[in-house]
């Protein structure tokens, strides 16, 4: 007889509003990061540019990205970790050769 009594539905107990919380680290504030990005755009564009070519062996220039080395060295200098310095370093790469093109520099 028991069988042939129409069931309850069962009631499942869902957890709502789990404790779990995602917290982003801040290692610097924006104000900071910003500012690194600045100086790392200023230094990118820095280079000395030579009005006559020089050769060296089979080489020959005619400017050395003297803020990109600067750039690099303070990178290392100053950013502890090492995906933050891969970022640095790609950013100054880039901005290095966009401004080789272009009219930023010191002519000597």
């Amino acid at each position: 007889m028991k069988d042939n009594m129409p069931t309850k539905p069962t009631k499942k107990t869902v957890k709502q509003g789990s404790s779990k919380k995602l917290h982003e680290r801040v290692f610097e504030s924006d104000g900071i990061y910003f500012l690194k990005l600045v100086l790392v755009f200023l230094l990118g564009t820095f280079w000395i540019k030579f009005n006559e070519p020089f050769s060296i062996g089979i080489f020959q220039f005619t400017a050395i990205p003297v803020g990109v080395f600067i750039g690099f060295l303070l990178v290392r200098a100053f950013e502890k970790h090492q995906a933050d310095r891969k970022i640095w370093y790609a950013l100054l790469v880039v901005i290095g050769v966009i401004s080789n093109f272009q009219a930023a520099g010191i002519v000597i």
